[in-house]
């Protein structure tokens, strides 16, 4: 069916002097959504991560548009570029190699310097391999009701797993982050000797593609299942619970009150609830509700 029997695409609005950010396939193509498909076709120009990469998607849908590269090496300079065309009145896209542009790829300076030179930033939603694996982990995000962080792509020093390793053994949320092929045994290898025996873990190995893969085990059964494992090539996303809260843990209000009380003398309200959401794992709404009532006690002394 011809894009343009889509009536309701014509509906929307395409304000000019934009920047479009426009979420790709993260493998299949058929994920394109038709909203993606109309922006590309309707801008005056496309900056790509790389274009050629992005060649063979373009043109698989019969998108011929003037294509720049803006890459994290360049991301700054295109961005200049990009700002010169916008205060042109040309409308402009952005997309990744794969996925939503700025969750783990180039796109944020770019944003960053788009909305500072007072033009608009434009989302166009689609395909997320973070999204995709939440959606088919069940046990994995149940402890955490539904909470998350998301770490990027895991760190090559050292010190930087370990910090990462004991948050996400302490963390009450469930942790997701991005994994290369050839650190995947290495990384699940820590995971399964760092992590309580009991821990769920979701392994997700090429979403969308013809191999694509997602098993959901525990900690200790990750040294078997990695020896058994017929193939780590591709891309992974690793989905680890949140640790279990104990009830008899759980800080009282009074306890809580003095977190509160410590740091408001540095902090806002706002800031010391962030705080004490990270840290004791309380819910936004329960964190903020402390912050308020350690200034409103403080406001009665």
């Amino acid at each position: 069916m011809e894009l343009s029997s889509f009536d309701f695409l014509k509906q929307q609005d395409l304000p000019a002097g934009s920047l479009y950010m426009v979420a790709t396939p993260i493998g299949n193509m058929g994920d394109i959504t038709l909203r993606a498909l109309h922006v590309l076709n309707s801008v005056d120009g496309i900056a790509c991560e790389d274009t050629r990469h992005s060649a063979p998607l373009l043109q698989h849908f019969g998108i011929h548009k003037k294509c720049v590269a803006l890459h994290e090496h360049n991301e700054m300079t295109g961005a200049q570029t990009i700002i010169e065309r916008l205060a042109q009145n040309e409308r402009w896209a952005y997309i990744s190699d794969a996925g939503t542009p700025g969750v783990s790829d180039p796109g944020a300076r770019l944003v960053n310097a788009v909305q500072k030179a007072g033009f608009r930033i434009i989302p166009i939603p689609g395909a997320s391999a973070v999204s995709s694996a939440i959606s088919a982990s069940g046990s994995v995000m149940l402890p955490s009701e539904g909470r998350f962080q998301f770490l990027g792509f895991w760190p090559n020093k050292a010190k930087e797993r370990g910090t990462l390793i004991q948050d996400i053994r302490n963390n009450l949320k469930t942790s997701i982050f991005f994994e290369s092929p050839h650190q995947i045994c290495d990384t699940l290898t820590t995971l399964s000797k760092e992590l309580e025996p009991e821990r769920q873990v979701l392994i997700g190995r090429e979403l969308t593609k013809k191999f694509e893969q997602l098993v959901t085990l525990t900690a200790v059964n990750i040294p078997e299942w990695l020896e058994k494992a017929e193939s780590l090539r591709g891309e992974f996303i690793v989905l680890v619970a949140g640790r279990q809260a104990n009830t008899d843990e759980a800080p009282e209000h009074s306890e809580l009150l003095l977190w509160a009380n410590a740091l408001s003398p540095y902090l806002g309200s706002k800031e010391i609830a962030a705080v004490l959401a990270q840290v004791l794992g309380l819910s936004k709404k329960e964190a903020y509700q402390v912050a308020l009532d350690a200034k409103d006690q403080n406001g009665k002394q």
